[in-house]
């Protein structure tokens, strides 16, 4: 008995000062291509929508022209964006599955079997990156959409929607930095600088092209 009792049950101990007992870091490149994805998405369907928007604004003051462009704007981006992942996305699969095929052929031990297997489950599906694709340019060109929808004044319709585009295009460069821990003012001054030109360039040479007589 005396020895059961001298029997001594040791626990991990934690000690935070010297960080032994601290999670190990997480790979933040991991969220890289969904953040990409949804950013790019988002700020896609902002940018070419409010540009779209500010472009018609410029030679047409009538509120129904702009949004009727925009929503056309909207959707067939949507599309264009979704087409275009899934494209990409299967081809992506299409090459992964066919060097998998190449191994396999070339025989592997069960230790290769097992780690192809799980390399499957991690396979990218066409199909959700489409509607990923499609569901983030949709959100990013509503903004500029629901900004104009209800204002009639001509004058102050186009600067709510630069103003309300302007905000977006800081907030989503703040969450893609965020999420990825990466600077937020360079991420934010990155994707605000990239929006406004693009807007300015539509803008302006829409106008250029209606005082040179083009009526709508």
């Amino acid at each position: 008995m005396a020895a059961l009792n001298d029997v001594q049950i040791s626990f991990p101990e934690c000690q935070t000062e010297h960080k032994e007992c601290q999670e190990p870091d997480f790979d933040y490149s991991q969220r890289a291509q969904w953040i990409r994805a949804a950013v790019l998405g988002a700020n896609d369907g902002l940018v070419s929508v409010a540009s779209l928007m500010m472009g018609v604004g410029g030679v047409n003051k009538d509120v129904k022209a702009m949004i009727l462009t925009g929503f056309a704007g909207l959707v067939a981006g949507a599309c264009s964006m979704a087409t275009g992942e899934f494209v990409s996305v299967y081809s992506q699969l299409d090459i992964e599955l066919a060097q998998m095929k190449r191994e396999k052929r070339r025989g592997m031990g069960d230790n290769e079997v097992a780690v192809q297997e799980t390399q499957k489950e991690k396979l990218p599906n066409p199909v959700q990156a489409a509607l990923a694709s499609a569901l983030a340019f949709s959100l990013g060109a509503l903004v500029p959409l629901l900004a104009a929808a209800f204002i009639h004044d001509h004058k102050v319709r186009m600067g709510v929607v630069v103003a309300a585009a302007t905000l977006a295009l800081v907030v989503l460069g703040g969450v893609g930095a965020v999420l990825g821990r990466t600077p937020v003012v360079k991420s934010c001054a990155r994707v605000l600088i990239g929006g406004c030109m693009a807007m300015a360039i539509t803008f302006g040479l829409t106008k250029l092209i209606g005082i040179g007589g083009l009526e709508m």
